[in-house]
Order: structure tokens, then C-alpha cells, then sequence
């Protein structure tokens, strides 16, 4: 009978942590000043920038236009114009994705990421929450920061407007 109440004990302590109240995003979430239902977000976005914008997915490497853009400039979130990142921060990190040495301050917020087992630090658009990319400490000297960044996530506004 000892036995038997020590595996219920040990059962319930098991189960108990790891309830999916633990792995839930929702305890955890920010509000944001632009928010929208799924479906307005679906109505406004590509298939592929909603994924990664609203899903946290991420698109190919080497597919994004934005990977080779050396024009002067502002990066925003393609999801609300917020800017994020600047040209003069932008360096080629030989990963296929737009990468930054710094964000905008201010203009991208963080979070964990432990979705493939090891933790990450994710990037949001601080203004709708739309996901960006993520953020590693193996950039250049300047900042030490690689903000490696979904090309779809933004849109490009060139500094004079051409």
C-alpha cells in the first residue's frame, strides 16, 4: 500500500509539471498597441508573412530580396510600419536572412525561444507583436549582436523615398 501511494504522489508531481498551462505563450504575452483578429491579419498579409509574422515561422534562407539590399534606408515591420532596423546596421552574415547589428530602441521587444530545444532569443515588432526573427551573439565587433531577421517579416522604405 506504501508503494502504491508513493507512485500516486510521484505521478501527480510528474504530471503537475508539465501541465500545459506551463507551455502555454499565453501566459506570457505582451500586449500590444496594434492588435487584429486572425482573420484581419490573414485579409492583410501574404500566406508566407502571416506565417511568419503571426505564427513564428520562418522563410527560407537566401529567398528574400531584402537579404541583398544595400540602398539607404529604414527596415519596418511588414505587419504595421513600425521601423526595426536601419541600412547602416545592416551587415552580410552569409546566413541567407537580413541580419542587423542592432534594432531600432525601443521598436523590437524579446522573448525565449526553446521551440527546437535549445533557447533562443526571439524578436517581435514591439508595436503589433508580429514575429521577426531572432537575435544571436555571434555578430560583428560593433555590437557583437547578429539580429537575424525573416526578409518577408519587413518592407523596405528607402531614405529618399525612391
Amino acid at each position: 500500500m506504501k508503494i502504491l501511494s508513493s507512485i500516486i504522489v510521484l505521478s501527480a508531481l510528474f504530471f503537475s509539471c508539465n501541465s500545459p498551462a506551463q507551455k502555454s505563450k499565453a501566459t506570457n504575452q505582451e500586449t500590444f498597441k496594434i492588435t487584429k483578429t486572425d482573420a484581419e491579419w490573414k485579409a492583410q498579409l501574404s500566406s508566407e508573412a502571416y506565417s511568419v509574422l503571426r505564427h513564428e515561422g520562418t522563410e527560407r534562407a537566401f529567398t528574400s530580396e531584402l537579404n541583398d539590399n544595400h540602398k539607404a534606408g529604414t527596415y519596418v515591420c511588414a505587419g504595421c510600419g513600425t521601423p526595426v532596423f536601419e541600412s547602416k546596421h545592416k551587415f552580410d552574415s552569409g546566413t541567407g536572412w537580413p541580419s542587423f547589428d542592432r534594432a531600432v530602441e525601443g521598436n523590437v521587444s524579446f522573448s525565449t525561444d526553446r521551440k527546437l530545444g535549445y533557447t533562443r532569443t526571439e524578436e517581435h515588432c514591439a508595436t503589433c507583436g508580429g514575429h521577426l526573427g531572432h537575435v544571436f551573439n555571434d555578430g560583428p565587433e560593433t555590437t557583437g549582436k547578429r539580429h537575424c531577421i525573416n526578409g518577408v517579416a519587413l518592407n523596405f522604405k528607402p531614405e529618399n523615398g525612391k
